[in-house]
């Protein structure tokens, strides 16, 4: 491939993510934004979006897809499977924190007709899974809890801390984790 070939590309995918940004900022304000609207915030013509995207659904897919892959390097990058259960939990919550924050829209997406995106939050999930179970063996959560249940609040926790858009991803993290792993009653008139 020569340099010419090699920049164009570069070029091209530059311009796709300045698509894609601008789409989830558009559109997560105003889910009914035209493409012209998102053009118009990515500052390239709208025939450039549609040279790029042959539909809006199209675009919303890709954008779906791309939150996808940020959620899974997320993960990722905590570790899970190397590094002890409780900091491991920290740092994917406040990984995935961020990715939904920065891809909202995007990531509020549940159904998607993409395989791959389907394959990469089963993916995930399985890690999780993994890592409860580690978490559970380590004793950071009671031998007597449910981890499949402990799983399902963990991601109901996410998921509203997400709607936090100006808190800082780290702070919420530590109270996802606190509130997951501490609740908050005081275990008093049981």
């Amino acid at each position: 491939m020569g340099e010419t070939t090699r920049v164009m590309r570069s070029d091209a995918a530059r311009t796709v993510r300045t698509i894609l940004e601008a789409a989830e900022r558009v559109l997560g304000r105003n889910p009914a934004a035209s493409m012209e609207q998102i053009a118009e915030a990515a500052g390239v013509a709208r025939t450039t979006v549609h040279r790029r995207f042959v539909s809006r659904e199209a675009l919303v897919d890709a954008m779906t897809a791309w939150a996808t892959r940020q959620f899974a390097e997320a993960v990722e990058s905590a570790h899970p499977e190397t590094a002890p259960p409780l900091v491991a939990l920290y740092q994917v919550t406040a990984s995935v924190l961020r990715v939904k924050s920065d891809w909202g829209f995007a990531m509020s997406r549940t159904l998607s007709s993409d395989p791959e995106v389907a394959r990469v939050h089963a993916d995930v999930e399985e890690r999780c899974a993994r890592l409860f179970s580690k978490a559970q063996a380590a004793g950071v959560l009671r031998a007597d809890v449910d981890p499949d249940w402990a799983r399902r609040v963990y991601y109901a926790l996410i998921h509203e801390a997400a709607q936090s858009r100006d808190a800082d991803p780290d702070a919420l993290a530590a109270r996802v984790v606190d509130t997951l792993l501490r609740g908050v009653g005081t275990g008093q008139g049981l």
